[in-house]
């Protein structure tokens, strides 16, 4: 771990470690739920740009996605806790991947072809 990390940076190792302790973090590529304590921690340091495995260019990558990821609402914790309007895009109008998460929960068949529109007119009439 780094020596010297910033009220921000611990602010995200936290997050992440709150979201390990109820179940929400999920491993990068697999998407499956991590259940080792020092994975977690490895996934903590790597997102708050702290890990001194990587080099310093990569450390302030990784920590400029996450603060990003943080600002749209896209953590486990955010969702969980409200704080993201999922089905919100401009003006409160859903989004395409709103509406393609629909029809994939109605098992629409070739949703992913679809355009926003024709997306819309598919939820719409099932």
């Amino acid at each position: 771990m780094a020596s010297k990390q910033s009220e921000s940076q611990k602010e995200t190792v936290g997050r992440v470690m709150h979201e390990y302790k109820h179940g929400e973090l999920r491993s990068g590529g697999s998407g499956r739920k991590v259940k080792n304590p020092r994975q977690a921690i490895a996934i903590a340091l790597s997102e708050a740009g702290a890990s001194n495995q990587q080099s310093p260019q990569k450390n302030a990558r990784n920590y400029r996605r996450t603060k990003a990821k943080e600002r749209r609402g896209e953590t486990a914790q955010a969702e969980t806790e409200g704080k993201r309007s999922r089905g919100s895009g401009a003006r409160g109008a859903p989004t395409r991947a709103d509406l393609y998460r629909k029809a994939r929960e109605k098992g629409i068949e070739g949703r992913s072809k679809m355009s926003k529109s024709e997306l819309e007119r598919a939820v719409g009439e099932r």
